[in-house]
């Protein structure tokens, strides 16, 4: 999400109003929502705590070879990533680029805690204070990945591999 887009949105009635100009029966208000349109049977979406859209589409696979179904699926593809750019403040390319930094973030902190964790197992001269704030460290970011935090999480990776060079 672009910076400040939720609090822009919630000034023009939320998501829900936001889905609404794209999408045929919205219900709901403010930063949620559930509706259809076209070849989305439904559709459910919400802002989350962290600032991320929330989605959940059913698609219902169109007849290929029915040209009225064809541009029933292609008027939704259109509404689709009209919406899609409106409600994250980003192109599908910027949101492509975003989500693949998400997983990269994500991958450097469990590789972070590999590493860690391998090297305590290797390591003979390492205090026992320092393994039991790496271990808590190790909780936190296993606690922040699972909550989909990721870039806390690499953030507080590198701390504990600053933590284990010392």
């Amino acid at each position: 999400m672009k910076r400040g887009l939720i609090k822009n949105l919630a000034s023009e009635g939320g998501l829900a109003s936001l889905a609404a100009s794209h999408f045929e029966n919205v219900d709901g208000s403010g930063d949620a929502f559930e509706g259809s349109h076209g070849i989305m049977s439904s559709i459910k979406a919400e802002y989350s705590a962290l600032g991320k859209l929330v989605i959940d589409v059913v698609n219902e696979r169109p007849d290929f070879d029915n040209p009225s179904e064809m541009e029933v699926a292609m008027d939704t593809r259109q509404r689709w990533s009209a919406f899609l750019d409106e409600a994250t403040g980003y192109t599908s390319k910027q949101r492509s680029d975003k989500a693949k930094e998400f997983v990269k973030r994500g991958t450097k902190a469990k590789s972070g805690i590999s590493q860690a964790r391998h090297f305590m197992e290797m390591s003979s001269s390492i205090s026992d204070d320092t393994r039991a704030e790496a271990e808590d460290f190790i909780s936190t970011i296993e606690t922040l990945l699972e909550a989909g935090d990721n870039t806390k999480a690499e953030s507080t990776a590198k701390k504990l591999g600053k933590l284990l060079e010392s």
